[in-house]
């Protein structure tokens, strides 16, 4: 039952979150964007919500997550209102995408709050399903362009506002942390300093930073490139990003299952492999259909894979009341992870038209994060995790 009410407050959060992205060629018409600045436009949420979820998680540590989803639920409803009713010129909805990016925080309250009821022989599959919730971007990519179309621009933005006001009340109702959790204790800045010279908290960053970063960047700009690239028309490029996020997202706690049973380093250098090779192979510009579904829905999954896996391994490296604070730090880099991508392939699109060298890069990042779990993460995880007849206990 909680682990279902925290599932669906980060969905609907993340449903709010996502709610300009599937308008980005939408709004570049109607606004007179150049490819930057729409890339812009979808990304600065995604930015606000990487970095808010480091204090928001620090904040989950502390205040518990009875009090916190029920708060960001209903605080974000305020710049949701604002896009679909005020919002007209880019400087508007710059400033409503990022007072929507306090959306995008909310995992840093579900994951110590869910790390806190279960125990390590279970966490990762817990995990993973909370860490489904990432599915409410495939809500709004279903969604949201088809609602504008039917029922006019602000729409979508009332329904979502609608579903987070009566999910703030019950989360508050619903919603109770484990009386026996670890409450750190200090000053917010004085953790979150200890927090970031934890060498493991750098480490996972980077991880998520890619895991997490390349589902959230392909979610975000996936519309735009197919549009760009094999001129589909805006509907069939948003269904298609939708499925992409849907894999992903059932992916996720099959990642998080997979690293009870085996090792999350084992998924993960498996996840981030197969994302470099499928990469390299979009990068040919060959079809969309068979080789380009099968690239984009490849790397859906082994990115899905690798986000449950990566906090299989936070909650097995860092003590249970430091879990909200490095969660908000590792995050938060996974939402930086998925910032900069959409930027990189906009500039590479307006200088070269085609997007070659970003994916080239894509797959050399994946690459990277591979080898980096399967030798320094690795060394790592067998100096902190003791042995399996002992883990589990």
């Amino acid at each position: 039952m909680l682990l279902a009410v925290a599932t669906v407050g980060f969905a609907v959060t993340f449903w709010a979150w996502a709610l300009l992205s599937p308008l980005g060629a939408t709004l570049r018409e109607q606004l007179h964007l150049s490819a930057f600045q729409q890339s812009l436009l979808v990304a600065v949420p995604v930015l606000v919500g990487s970095l808010g979820r480091i204090p928001v998680g620090a904040l989950a540590d502390r205040l518990g997550a009875r009090r916190m989803f029920p708060a960001v639920a209903l605080l974000t409803v305020v710049p949701v209102l604002y896009l679909g009713h005020w919002a007209d010129s880019l400087a508007g909805y710059l400033v409503g995408g990022f007072f929507l990016g306090l959306g995008g925080t909310t995992f840093a309250i579900g994951i110590p709050f869910v790390n806190s009821w279960y125990p390590p022989s279970r966490r990762g599959l817990a995990l993973g399903v909370f860490g489904a919730g990432m599915g409410g971007t495939a809500i709004s990519a279903f969604t949201t362009v088809q609602l504008t179309a039917t029922a006019g621009r602000s729409f979508p933005f009332d329904i979502v506002a609608g579903v987070l006001v009566v999910y703030s009340a019950l989360a508050y109702l619903l919603l109770r942390d484990r009386p026996d959790r670890q409450i750190p204790t200090g000053t917010v800045l004085g953790r979150l300093t200890a927090t970031l010279r934890m060498p493991v908290t750098l480490q996972l960053s980077f991880l998520y930073a890619v895991a997490f970063g390349g589902f959230v960047a392909f979610s975000v700009y996936l519309p735009t490139y197919l549009v760009s690239a094999f001129h589909l028309d805006r509907g069939d490029a948003a269904l298609r990003t939708a499925g992409f996020v849907v894999l992903a997202v059932v992916m996720r706690p099959i990642g998080g299952w997979l690293s009870d049973r085996i090792e999350p380093i084992a998924v993960l250098v498996g996840s981030y492999s197969v994302v470099a090779l499928l990469a390299v192979v979009a990068a040919f510009g060959l079809p969309l259909v068979p080789v380009g579904t099968i690239a984009f829905l490849g790397a859906a999954a082994a990115l899905g894979a690798g986000t449950g896996a990566v906090f299989a391994m936070v909650a097995e490296l860092v003590p249970g009341g430091q879990v909200g604070a490095v969660t908000g730090v590792v995050g938060a880099a996974g939402g930086l992870g998925g910032f900069f991508p959409p930027l990189v392939m906009g500039a590479v699109y307006g200088a070269f038209g085609s997007y070659t060298v970003g994916l080239v890069l894509l797959a050399a990042t994946a690459a990277t994060a591979a080898l980096f779990t399967a030798t320094t993460v690795r060394r790592r995880a067998r100096q902190t995790v003791p042995p399996p007849g002992l883990q589990h206990r």
